[in-house]
C-alpha cells in the first residue's frame, strides 16, 4: 500500500515529492476495447497519472438505474490505468461540463422545477447523494492506500464560474468522506476574478484551468494559496468544434512552449484533453450565451492523441518537452496508416414517418404542447402530432432544438433554434406532424437544466392549439426497421442511386476482414445520425466542420456488416464513401 498526500510545497507519494503528469482521458467517450491502448500513449508521451469525469447522466439515464457494463465500466477502466503502472484522478462532479449533454447532470432530475441546480437545495443534494452512493464504492475501493491507482478526486468543477455555495460544497466534501475517500480533494476555477475563492473551501487543494500565459496564471493561483503545490488541472491545449464554425486548431509548438514553462516551474498538471474521443449517440452537449451553439460529435479537440488514438506533431512536441524534466519510456506509438477506403450504396429505406409505430409508443395530452420531458424522453428525436382546422401562422414561443414541420406528410419548412425562427405558415388544415430534434442540452451557465421540445404556447393564428400526442423515437434498435424499408430506386435496375428522400432510414450493407477503424464520409447527404451495426456513430450534418465520422474497430465485424443512415432531409446521392483518413474539416485561417 502507498500513500499520496498534499506536501506543504509538494505532492507527496509514500513522503517523497511527486510531480503530477496527467492527461484527460473520458472512458465514457472511448470504445471500452480501446481503453488500454489509449492509457498506454498516455504513458509514452510520458505521464504518468490518468484523469477522467464521471458522466452522472450517463450511469443514470433512470432516476434509481446505476449502469456500470461495457463503455461505462469505470471501474475497469481505472484497472486499466494500474496495470499501465500509472496513477488516476476522477472527477466526479456531479457538474462536469465537457462539452457533454447537460453538463453531465440527469435531465430527468429538472422535471420537478423545484430542484435546484449545483446548490444545498434539498432535492438535488438528495439526488447526489444516491448518486455517489452508487459510485464511491468502485473509486473507493482503488484508492491508492488501498492497492489502487487512485491518488485524488475533485468536489464540483470550475464551481466558481457559476456560484459560491460553500454549504453545498461541504455537503459534497462530507458526502466523499462519509464514503471511504481518503485520498486528497480539490477544486479546480479559472485564476479570475474570485472565483477560486468562490469555487473552493479552505481544506481544498486549489488548482488553476488555462491554457495560455503559465507563469501569469500560476502566480495568481499562488496568491490564493501561498502553500502546497501549485497544478493545472486543465492545461487546455486544444478546444472543441460547434456545428457551422471551422475546426478549431492550436500551434503545437506555441502549447508546447506554454507546457515547458509550467514544468518548469515546479508545477503539476492534467493534459485537457489527452485523448478527447467521441461524442457517439446524441451525447454531445452545447453552448448558449445569447447564441445556441451545439458540439459537433468528434471531441478530437486537437488533442496529442488524435479522436482514433493516433500520435500527433503535439503528441511528439509535448513528448519532447516532458523529456526535459522527466524520464520517458523509448517506445514510440505507431502513426496512423490508411485505412480501408471504398464507397457503398444503400439499397433499400423507408420513412421515418411511416413507422412511428415502431419507434416508440405515444403520450395523449389534452393540453398546452409538452415537452419531451412530460414524455420522459431525454435525448434524441419525439414526434408531435395535431390536427389543425385551416391553414394560418403557427406559432411556437421556443423550439429546442430543431423542428421539422410536415402538413399530411409533407415538408412545410424548418424552425431552428440556432436561428431563432419560431413562426412557420400553414398552406391549409390538416394533421400537423413535427419532428423535433434535441440537438445537445447546454452544458455551461444558466440555462443548464433546462427542458426540451416545443415550448408552449403553441398557436395557430394565435390561438393556442390544446390537444396533442408526443412520440418519444428510440433507435437503439434501428435494425429492425430494415424489415418495413423497401428497395431504393435504381437499385434494381442497376442504375445506381441518385439519393434518398427524408427523413428516412436507409440501409447498406459492407463486407470487412474483421475490426478495423474506418472513416464514414456522407457527401452529398445533408443531416442525421449513422449507425453501424446498430451503434449509433452520432450526428452528421452538412453544415460542418466535421466531414467525416469515426467508427472504432470493434465496432467493424469480420464478413458482413450494416450500415444505418437517418437522413432528415434528403440526399443528393445515395453512396457513402470509406476514406482512408479523418476530415474534421478546415481550420480558421
Amino acid at each position: 500500500m502507498s500513500t499520496f498526500a498534499v506536501g506543504a510545497q509538494d505532492f507527496l507519494l509514500d513522503g517523497e515529492p511527486f510531480r503530477v503528469l496527467s492527461g484527460a482521458i473520458h472512458y465514457f467517450r472511448v470504445h471500452p476495447d480501446l481503453w488500454a491502448d489509449r492509457i498506454h500513449k498516455a504513458r509514452l508521451m510520458g505521464l504518468n497519472t490518468v484523469e477522467t469525469y464521471v458522466p452522472w447522466n450517463e450511469h443514470s439515464p433512470r432516476p434509481g438505474e446505476f449502469l456500470t457494463e461495457g463503455q461505462l465500466d469505470l471501474g475497469r477502466f481505472l484497472d486499466l490505468v494500474a496495470a499501465e503502472g500509472m496513477m488516476a484522478i476522477v472527477r466526479p462532479g456531479p457538474f462536469i461540463c465537457a462539452e457533454w449533454d447537460n453538463g453531465g447532470l440527469p435531465a430527468w432530475l429538472f422535471r420537478d422545477p423545484t430542484v435546484g441546480i449545483r446548490t444545498s437545495e434539498p432535492g438535488y443534494l438528495a439526488a447526489v447523494d444516491a448518486f455517489f452512493r452508487a459510485l464511491l464504492p468502485a473509486v473507493v475501493d482503488r484508492q491508492i492506500s488501498r492497492g489502487g491507482p487512485v491518488i485524488m478526486l475533485q468536489i464540483e468543477n470550475e464551481y466558481g464560474a457559476y456560484g459560491n455555495d460553500k454549504a453545498y460544497l461541504q455537503h459534497l466534501v462530507d458526502l466523499v468522506k462519509g464514503g471511504g475517500l481518503d485520498v486528497p480533494l480539490f477544486s479546480c476555477d479559472q485564476p479570475a476574478g474570485t472565483m477560486i475563492e468562490d469555487g473552493s473551501l479552505p481544506e481544498l487543494l486549489k488548482t488553476a484551468t488555462f491554457g495560455s500565459r503559465a507563469a501569469e496564471r500560476l502566480a495568481t493561483l499562488r496568491k490564493h494559496q501561498p502553500t502546497g503545490p501549485l497544478m493545472c488541472a486543465e492545461f487546455w491545449n486544444g478546444w472543441f468544434d460547434n456545428w457551422g464554425t471551422h475546426h478549431h486548431r492550436t500551434d503545437a509548438a506555441a502549447a508546447a512552449a506554454e507546457l515547458d514553462t509550467l514544468l518548469a516551474s515546479g508545477a503539476s498538471v492534467n493534459i485537457y484533453m489527452f485523448h478527447g474521443g467521441t461524442n457517439f449517440g446524441f451525447t454531445n452537449g452545447s453552448n448558449d450565451k445569447g447564441i445556441y451553439e451545439p458540439t459537433i460529435t468528434s471531441y478530437d479537440y486537437d488533442a496529442p492523441l488524435s479522436e482514433d488514438g493516433f500520435p500527433t506533431a503535439k503528441y511528439f512536441a509535448f513528448r519532447d518537452v516532458i523529456a526535459k524534466h522527466f524520464p520517458v519510456p523509448e517506445e514510440i506509438p505507431a502513426v496512423r496508416a490508411d485505412a480501408a477506403a471504398s464507397s457503398v450504396s444503400v439499397t433499400d429505406s423507408v420513412a421515418l414517418l411511416d413507422v412511428l409505430d415502431l419507434l416508440g409508443s405515444p403520450l395523449l395530452v389534452d393540453g398546452p404542447a409538452p415537452t419531451t420531458e412530460d414524455a420522459e424522453h431525454y435525448r434524441g428525436f419525439s414526434v408531435y402530432t395535431t390536427a389543425v382546422a385551416h391553414g394560418g401562422v403557427l406559432s411556437v414561443a421556443e423550439v429546442r432544438d430543431r423542428a421539422q414541420v410536415f402538413l399530411d406528410g409533407r415538408s412545410v419548412g424548418v424552425l431552428s433554434r440556432d436561428h431563432g425562427e419560431r413562426a412557420i405558415s400553414l398552406p391549409d388544415g390538416g394533421l400537423l406532424q413535427v419532428l423535433v430534434e434535441d440537438q445537445g442540452r447546454v452544458n455551461y451557465g444558466k440555462r443548464i437544466g433546462e427542458v426540451k421540445g416545443l415550448i408552449a404556447p403553441v398557436t395557430l393564428d394565435g390561438v393556442e392549439l390544446l390537444e396533442w400526442e408526443i412520440r418519444p423515437l428510440d433507435f437503439t434498435e434501428v435494425g429492425s426497421l430494415r424489415a418495413a424499408a423497401v428497395p431504393v430506386a435504381g437499385v434494381a435496375d442497376g442504375l445506381g442511386v441518385a439519393g434518398v428522400a427524408g427523413p428516412s432510414i436507409s440501409f447498406a450493407d459492407f463486407d470487412a476482414d474483421g475490426p478495423e477503424d474506418r472513416y464514414l464520409r456522407l457527401d452529398g447527404w445533408t443531416k442525421g445520425n449513422a449507425f453501424i451495426n446498430g451503434f449509433n456513430l452520432g450526428r452528421y450534418w452538412s453544415r460542418g466542420p466535421q466531414r467525416t465520422l469515426y467508427i472504432p474497430a470493434p465496432l467493424i465485424h469480420a464478413g458482413r456488416n450494416e450500415l444505418a443512415i437517418l437522413e432528415l432531409h434528403g440526399s443528393a446521392t445515395g453512396k457513402v464513401q470509406f476514406v482512408a483518413a479523418p476530415d474534421l474539416g478546415p481550420d480558421e485561417k
